[in-house]
C-alpha cells in the first residue's frame, strides 16, 4: 500500500534525517517506526503526506506516487494524528471533527452526523460533541484526535506518538481503542512512538532505525525479538525481549484441568484436606474469589467468610507473559482460567505454563530462522536493508535443536 523506494532526506546543513530507505508497508496493517532520538522515524512518516518532502527516491501510496499528487489534495486523504491532539481550541469537539469532510466539500449537516457517529466509534459520549478541547482530559483529547483524522474515512492513518503525553493507564486504554477501532476498520496504519513495548503491543510490523536515518530490521515482532539482526537491534529491544515475547503469546492453547473448587456457601466443615492446600472458592455462579487456605480453615462459618488469598482469573485471550505474572504471585501456584463471562473453566498450573513458555521461545526461533534456498533467492528491499549487518545466528537465542530454555528469570518460581 505504502512503498519507499531508495527515498533519503538530506539537509542543507549536511545532516542525514532519512538515508536510503526502501520499505513496503502492507495494505490494512499497523507498521510501527522505532528508534532512538533523531533516528528519522518522524521524518519518514511525514514524507507520507509530503509534510517534508524527500531528496531522492519514490514514495506510492496505494500505487501512487505522492510527489505528483496535489500537496493539499494528498494530506486531506491521509488521516493524521500528533501527540498533543493538534485541536482547533475555539472549535467544539464535534466542529474539530468534521474539519477534513468540510473542507472535501460535504453539506455542514453531513459532516457533523459523520462527526456524532465517529464520538461514539471511539468510545465518547454524545455530549462530549458540544464541548471545547480545554473541557476535555487529555486522553479524551487523542480520542477526538484519532477521530479527526477518520472522519473522511481515509485509507491511510500517520500516528506520531499519539500516546505519548498522557498517563501509563490512559496510554493502555487509548492502545486498546486502537486495537480495536483496527480490528473494525483495517486502516494502513503507520505508527511512531519510541517505546519498544507500545510497538511489540500495536505492530503487525516493527522497523528499527539507527541514528542517521538507516533502516536496520523490518520484521514482525515475533522474528524481531526472537532474532534481532545485530546488537544495535538488540540492545534497543532491551535485556527483557524474552518477556515482550511471551506478550504474543496467548493462553489458548495451554492445557487446563477441572480444578476442585469451593462453593462460597460451602460450610468451612465439609472441607475437606484431599484436594490440596490451596483450594480456588467461587461464586454459586462459577466466578473465582479467592484462594482458600485450607491449613488455616475458620472454626466456622463458610468459606466466603474465610479469609481468601486474592486472585485474578485469566481469559484464553490474555498473554502467556500475564499468565506467567498471576501463576508467580499466587499462593497456590497456579491460574485460574474462566470464560468470557468469568465462569471458571478450571486451572492451569505453573508447569504448563513454563513449559509454555519455553516452547514459545523456541518457536518463535524457528519461525525467524532463514531457510536453506535451493536456488538464489529474490529478496525484498526491505529484507536486504534488514540484512546488511551479519549476525551470528548461535547468539541469538533458542534454535529448533536447543533444549526449550528455562522461563525468563522475572517470572522464575519462588524458593
Amino acid at each position: 500500500m505504502i512503498k519507499f523506494d531508495a527515498v533519503s532526506k538530506r539537509y542543507p546543513n549536511g545532516t542525514t534525517a532519512v538515508d536510503d530507505l526502501s520499505l513496503d508497508l502492507p495494505e490494512g496493517g499497523v507498521t510501527v517506526l522505532v528508534g532512538s532520538s533523531g533516528c528519522g522515524k518522524t521524518t519518514t512518516l511525514r514524507m507520507v503526506n509530503r509534510m517534508v518532502e524527500p531528496t531522492s527516491g519514490t514514495i506510492s501510496v496505494g500505487g501512487r506516487d505522492v510527489l505528483e499528487a496535489d500537496a493539499a489534495e494528498l494530506r486531506r486523504g491521509i488521516g493524521y494524528v500528533i501527540q498533543q491532539s493538534g485541536l482547533f481550541p475555539h472549535r467544539t469537539v464535534l466542529d474539530n471533527i468534521a474539519t477534513v469532510p468540510l473542507l472535501l466539500g460535504w453539506g455542514r449537516r453531513k459532516a457533523r452526523a459523520r462527526a456524532a457517529e465517529l464520538l461514539e466509534l471511539v468510545g465518547l459520549p454524545a455530549d462530549t460533541g458540544k464541548r471545547y478541547p480545554h473541557q476535555l482530559s487529555g486522553g479524551q483529547q487523542q480520542r477526538v484526535g484519532v477521530a479527526r483524522a477518520l472522519a473522511a474515512d481515509p485509507p491511510v492513518l500517520l500516528m506520531d506518538e499519539p500516546f505519548g503525553a498522557v498517563d501509563p493507564v490512559v496510554r493502555t486504554q487509548l492502545q486498546n481503542e486502537l486495537l480495536r477501532l483496527q480490528e473494525e476498520l483495517r486502516k494502513t496504519v503507520v505508527f511512531v512512538t519510541h517505546d519498544i513495548d507500545e510497538a511489540v503491543r500495536l505492530g503487525d510490523r516493527i522497523a528499527v532505525f539507527r541514528t542517521g536515518g538507516r533502516l536496520v530490521q523490518c520484521a514482525e515482532p515475533a522474528e524481531l525479538l526472537a532474532r534481532p539482526a545485530d546488537d544495535f537491534v538488540a540492545d534497543f529491544l532491551g535485556a527483557e525481549r524474552g518477556l515482550k515475547l511471551l506478550s504474543l503469546t496467548t493462553l489458548a492453547d495451554v492445557p487446563h484441568a477441572p480444578g476442585r473448587a469451593i462453593r462460597a456457601d460451602e460450610p468451612v466443615g465439609a472441607i475437606g484436606r484431599d484436594g490440596g492446600r490451596w483450594r480456588l472458592v467461587t461464586s454459586p455462579r462459577g466466578e473465582p474469589l479467592g484462594w482458600l487456605d485450607t491449613d488455616a480453615l475458620p472454626a466456622g462459618g463458610t468459606a466466603g467468610e474465610a479469609e481468601l488469598a486474592g486472585v485474578r482469573p485469566l481469559r484464553d485471550t490474555d498473554s502467556l507473559l500475564s499468565a506467567l505474572n498471576e501463576a508467580v504471585s499466587s499462593p497456590a501456584g497456579a491460574v485460574a482460567r474462566v470464560t468470557a463471562d468469568g465462569v471458571l473453566t478450571g486451572v492451569t498450573s505453573r508447569d504448563a505454563i513454563h513449559d509454555r513458555a519455553g516452547r514459545s521461545h523456541a518457536d518463535a526461533a524457528r519461525a525467524a530462522a532463514p531457510a536453506t534456498p535451493t536456488a538464489p533467492a529474490t529478496r525484498t528491499a526491505a529484507t536486504q536493508t534488514a540484512a546488511e549487518t551479519p549476525h551470528e545466528p548461535a547468539a541469538e537465542g533458542p534454535t529448533p535443536d536447543d533444549p526449550a530454555p528455562e522461563a525468563p528469570a522475572a517470572a522464575e518460581r519462588p524458593a
